[in-house]
């Protein structure tokens, strides 16, 4: 059967939160929306509840679920809901987070009214200690060639780095190959950031759609850790060196400067964390290390070149071309300056 949207939702391990995720979607006002749900072999009670729900709730026809008889990671269940969505529009939820009851009818109010290919929430974030933290876009459209990525990328977290909250035409997906790279750390930051580099017609809303939901020994958070895998971190490494490898085909674009900076500045605030946790990663990171995540996704040559964010750039560039004992001492000291360590 065909609507006009897929929720896709990749579930792992959720069994304490999958029945609320599960029915703030099913309580949408929205009436033309596919359930898609990929259970990825969590081996927990998380299947047993989608199947109590999906037999007893009034929209449990709508309801789809695909079982891997292995875990294969986040990033390929995400890619198996592209695949296999019926809908024109796709979007992506968290197992452990909630909507609002409106989220999908205002997106897709906002692509009808416009003709979007992508519709962008605002959300809340809610920290394991209950604390509450809103992340309000203004309302924008925008329409002209690359503007949605000059958007994303004027400032640091200029756009929400999760793959969650934004309703996008799914043909975009398809036609452009678009997919979650095979790694468990920012998969969706790589794939949201090569995603604005595709969109002409994009929409933000002010409206709070979605509450993403803290949990404790989360991959995606350091609390309350005796010890920090090196693996974890370089894995964040490698998925920034994945979008600044990707950034050198992006150089005749507006933006170009300002996707430098904001990659480069990630990279700096990597650094910081690690040495602010560095006494509890295994094994040790190194000076030499270090400095090696800070290589600057372009010349000098393409630098002094820029029209927009040049003195940003070169002094990011400069710092990751110093010797790497002086270049951690730096990243100390202007980490320490600005609160970060």
């Amino acid at each position: 059967m065909k609507h006009d949207v897929t929720i896709g939702i990749p579930v792992y391990k959720s069994e304490l939160y999958i029945r609320q995720t599960l029915e703030s979607a099913l309580a949408q006002k929205y009436p033309s929306i596919e359930f898609l749900l990929i259970d990825d072999a969590g081996g927990d009670g998380s299947l047993a509840i989608i199947q109590e729900i999906q037999q007893t709730h009034q929209r449990g026809g709508a309801m789809r679920v695909i079982t891997h008889d292995r875990n294969m990671g986040v990033s390929a269940s995400r890619n198996q809901i592209i695949e296999e969505a019926k809908g024109d529009y796709l979007y992506f939820m968290d197992s452990d987070d909630i909507i609002a009851e409106n989220t999908i009818s205002i997106m897709m109010e906002n692509v009808r009214r416009y003709g979007a290919e992508i519709v962008f929430g605002s959300y809340e974030k809610i920290e394991i200690s209950g604390i509450r933290h809103v992340y309000q876009y203004p309302a924008l459209l925008l329409f002209e060639k690359d503007s949605l990525a000059s958007f994303a990328y004027r400032k640091y977290a200029g756009i929400q780095a999760s793959a969650c909250n934004y309703l996008v035409k799914i043909s975009i997906l398809r036609e452009n190959q678009l997919c979650f790279i095979n790694t468990n750390f920012w998969e969706d930051m790589v794939f949201t950031y090569e995603l604005v580099t595709y969109v002409s017609r994009a929409v933000m809303l002010p409206n709070i759609t979605y509450y993403y939901c803290c949990r404790e020994n989360s991959l995606s958070n350091y609390q309350c850790r005796t010890q920090i895998d090196k693996e974890e971190i370089m894995q964040n490494v490698k998925t920034i060196e994945y979008l600044k490898q990707r950034t050198s085909l992006l150089t005749n674009k507006v933006y170009y400067p300002h996707r430098c900076y904001v990659l480069a500045l990630t990279d700096f605030y990597i650094v910081c964390n690690i040495l602010k946790k560095r006494r509890l990663i295994v094994p040790y990171v190194s000076n030499s290390e270090i400095k090696n995540i800070l290589a600057f996704p372009a010349s000098l040559k393409q630098i002094i070149h820029f029209r927009k964010c040049l003195f940003p750039n070169i002094a990011l560039y400069v710092l990751s071309k110093q010797p790497s004992c002086l270049c951690v001492c730096a990243v100390w000291l202007i980490g320490k300056m600005r609160r970060l360590l």
